[in-house]
């Protein structure tokens, strides 16, 4: 089974996890498992220092895990990041659909997040024509070949994720 996943991709300060806090609420009024992946371009740390995960994981262990009765967390070191589709089959397999900020080079399909006063230029349309963008999300009106949806709409941006993703005939 092909999962079910979309992702939002824009220039930094754009806005996109304000985007994704309010389409995952609605998602989740509507009854999905909603499964979110975010992608850090830089390094970044959930395991502290002080805590006992960090001291396994400082000595030596490849792979953490840490789990308690309503959540667990993975640390595990990787030479280099893993593709996004392995991600989604490793972790994923439970959830109705998977929402990922940034995987902006990924095949995912693709909503642009747009603001006026952030950019005057599309990522995914001008210098590159990405095939993968479904839909723009803007605070503005835009002549594209692409629906343009209400940035401060996330109902719509919900409708819209639900009929061209979840409810996507494979």
């Amino acid at each position: 089974m092909i999962a079910k996943a979309v992702s939002f991709v824009a220039k930094s300060g754009t806005g996109k996890t304000t985007l994704l806090e309010k389409v995952i609420a609605e998602l989740k009024q509507r009854g999905y498992r909603v499964g979110v992946i975010k992608h850090d371009a830089h390094r970044f740390d959930i395991d502290h220092p002080g805590k006992d995960s960090h001291r396994l994981t400082a000595a030596g262990a490849d792979t953490m895990l840490i789990s308690s009765p309503e959540k667990l967390a993975v640390v595990k070191k990787h030479a280099e990041s893993p593709p996004i589709e392995e991600l989604i089959a490793t972790y994923f397999s439970d959830m109705d659909l998977i929402l990922t900020e940034g995987f902006k080079k990924s095949g995912l399909p693709k909503i642009e997040v747009h603001r006026r006063e952030r950019s005057a230029t599309l990522l995914c349309r001008g210098e590159e024509n990405d095939p993968s963008l479904l839909a723009v999300a803007s605070d503005e009106p835009l002549q594209l070949d692409v629906p343009v949806l209400d940035l401060n709409n996330p109902a719509q941006v919900a409708d819209f994720v639900e009929k061209a993703i979840i409810h996507a005939t494979v």
